[in-house]
């Protein structure tokens, strides 16, 4: 279904949100494609990582834990105010440094890992 989105978008966008979804299983190869909320991609592993919507004058990439995310390329440029949410919007003609998105997926998915494991350690000495 997110084949179907990319070329549905056409343009700017679905090479944008092409080119993202390039970056993120480079990054996290093992990472899960999921369809959920009425049209939106997501990209899980462990946990969500980030989901992609596209509207008319960008694409739009959620990190649901981004506030926990480093991020000293300063790629969040959207939801900055949220408490846990960051996002990073892409209009056309946005460049995108493609290593610093590469670490910050890398970053998402060592979160959800050390979540995982905290987790993990709770419930066995309950």
């Amino acid at each position: 279904m997110i084949d179907q989105r990319i070329a549905d978008l056409g343009g700017w966008r679905g090479e944008a949100l092409a080119r993202v979804r390039q970056l993120i299983h480079e990054a996290a190869p093992s990472v899960v494609e999921e369809w959920k909320w009425r049209g939106t991609p997501v990209w899980s592993l462990g946990g969500i990582l980030c989901t992609g919507e596209s509207y008319n004058a960008a694409v739009k990439l959620t990190f649901l834990k981004g506030a926990s995310l480093p991020d000293p390329s300063r790629l969040f440029n959207a939801s900055l105010d949220g408490n846990a949410r960051r996002a990073i919007d892409f209009h056309e003609g946005d460049a995108l440094n493609a290593d610093a998105f590469r670490a910050l997926i890398r970053a998402a998915v060592e979160l959800n890992a050390m979540g995982s494991r905290r987790k993990g350690t709770r419930q066995k000495a309950g």
